[in-house]
């Protein structure tokens, strides 16, 4: 079960996802980005999509992977309902996603996500993983 809860930000919307991990966080900010764009549950995994980002750190490369995933959704018209970590390193990412193409008369498009932003963004450990990242609607 995906593990993330929603923060308000004037204009935008910040999710904190959580994890036992790095990939766990990255999973769960993919997951919460995508619950607010349309119900996920309704999204069946046709398609598994490699999805690559490098970024100079894991900070900025939560963002470079989010909007490559924003990126996929907006150009390609691919929605996702599942996220596996194949690879992460400092700088990079390798992973897969899987859903379909968008159908608006089955995918209950809710909220339009425009980007992911740097603003307040953070990174960190404590009793476990934890990101928090604000999101452009």
């Amino acid at each position: 079960m995906p593990n993330f809860e929603f923060t308000d930000h004037t204009a935008d919307i910040g999710i904190i996802a959580y994890g036992n991990s790095v990939e766990e966080v990255f999973v769960n900010a993919a997951y919460g980005m995508f619950s607010l764009i349309a119900d996920f549950e309704k999204v069946a995994e046709v398609i598994g999509h490699q999805v690559v980002a490098e970024a100079p750190d894991q900070e900025e490369l939560l963002v470079t992977w989010l909007n490559e995933l924003l990126y996929l959704f907006d150009a390609e018209g691919l929605i996702f309902s599942r996220f596996e970590i194949v690879e992460l390193r400092q700088h990079y990412v390798r992973a897969m996603a899987y859903g379909e193409k968008v159908d608006p008369s089955r995918h209950n498009l809710k909220t339009q996500v425009k980007a992911a932003t740097y603003h307040q963004l953070k990174l960190e450990k404590g009793d476990e993983f934890s990101a928090r990242i604000i999101l452009d609607i």
